[in-house]
């Protein structure tokens, strides 16, 4: 068996949001065909209950803690010295001495790097040894460019110095890496404009959905109570685009839910809630949930689930598990970006506060809600199955 180094930013387990995800189902299955040595970070102190779940599956592993303020105040040398905030806020020294000693000592075959910024530490001055691949899942750049479109000064000076910065380092990883790899195929037309001499060493792979997890026939007890019309927004909620979407919404989209179901209450539910989310609970209007155990039965039990991100990049998993879970989902054209689906047969898409307050009035009041439902569970069993994009990874893997 041989062995590969697998470096991610944050802990891949448990699988609880967007990239760890990801990360998680890539992790696992390579696990089965090599001797992985992981390195990753720990920011949630809950996580570290879960080391031994990959202690049991892997060969070795690195587990370094991040505190989020510490590597704030270690980012702020990027503007000393030219480089993107985001590579010291991921830079460590413990890290970058143990993967080191792994690529010395061990024979390494397969470096896979999750997130563009840990490619820093395997960024070599000589042609390695060992096959390169880099999941960048998202152009991050553009994530910076996005948020810097929508902030007033001086934040939005630093997020378009972000995206300059961190697109030239994106641009590096794609050109020297063997393969790098994003989620949609919107991404990856982004790198290959962005890097036009790399086109042969870039792909997409989508995400997929755990359909026997997030699924729809098993029993889950209410968490809700009997009074009202449950209406779920699920996500970590320490996340700008989330915390962004909830705001949006309340604001603008349940005033006018209210109009036509005076009993709509929204559910936020989602770990690490920012201070702006908190403040947004309102009696049994919006209610707050913060971290919860499972959120299958906040879906389950929920009458609609939403997803009006304005800023979003790549496959959104809230909506994909919504889907999974045969409930009718609005969302927002950001937040389907990526997603196969038939609007108004498979997803509501909706794109204004009047378009979501029809839409979810007719997910939660009429029988079309348990129609699109239905149909949403049948196209993520048709095409979004794990065992497609594992493949297409095995291919990348083995070059």
């Amino acid at each position: 068996m041989e062995d590969l180094l697998f470096l991610a930013h944050r802990i891949p387990y448990p699988p609880d949001k967007g990239d760890k995800i990801r990360a998680w189902h890539f992790l696992e299955h390579l696990a089965g065909q090599y001797r992985v040595h992981l390195g990753c970070f720990i920011d949630d102190p809950r996580d570290w209950q879960f080391t031994d779940t990959l202690r049991r599956i892997c060969a070795d592993c690195c587990f370094v803690r991040l505190n989020p303020w510490l590597a704030r105040l270690r980012s702020l040398r990027g503007l000393l010295d030219g480089r993107p905030l985001t590579l010291p806020y991921y830079f460590d020294r413990e890290m970058d001495r143990w993967a080191s000693g792994v690529l010395e000592r061990q024979k390494i075959a397969r470096v896979f790097v999750y997130c563009s910024a840990m490619a820093q530490y395997v960024m070599l001055g000589v042609e390695p040894s060992f096959r390169r691949i880099a999941d960048m899942v998202d152009v991050d750049s553009e994530k910076w460019s996005d948020y810097a479109r929508q902030s007033s000064l001086p934040t939005r000076w630093l997020y378009r110095r972000e995206a300059a910065r961190l697109r030239g380092v994106e641009q590096r990883i794609a050109q020297s890496f063997d393969t790098t790899i994003v989620a949609t195929a919107e991404e990856l037309a982004l790198l290959r404009e962005l890097a036009p001499g790399a086109n042969d060493r870039v792909i997409s792979i989508g995400n997929g959905v755990d359909s026997e997890y997030f699924s729809p026939d098993r029993a889950y007890e209410n968490p809700y109570s009997d009074r009202g019309t449950p209406i779920a927004f699920i996500g970590a909620m320490n996340y700008w685009p989330n915390v962004d979407a909830v705001s949006y919404f309340v604001r603008s989209i349940l005033p006018l839910v209210r109009r036509r179901i005076a009993d709509a209450r929204l559910f936020i539910v989602g770990s690490n809630p920012a201070p702006k989310v908190v403040g947004l609970a309102s009696g049994s209007d919006v209610v707050v949930t913060g971290w919860v155990p499972d959120v299958r039965p906040y879906a389950a039990h929920a009458r609609a689930v939403v997803a009006p991100l304005r800023t979003a990049r790549g496959v959104q998993n809230k909506v994909l598990e919504g889907m999974a879970m045969g409930k009718a989902v609005i969302a927002s054209s950001k937040a389907l970006a990526g997603i196969t689906a038939e609007i108004d047969k498979d997803v509501f898409l909706a794109d204004n506060p009047e378009e979501f307050a029809d839409s979810i009035y007719k997910a939660a009041m009429t029988p079309a809600g348990a129609v699109i439902g239905r149909n949403a569970r049948h196209r993520v069993m048709a095409d979004y199955r794990w065992s497609a994009s594992l493949a297409r990874l095995d291919a990348v893997l083995n070059g």
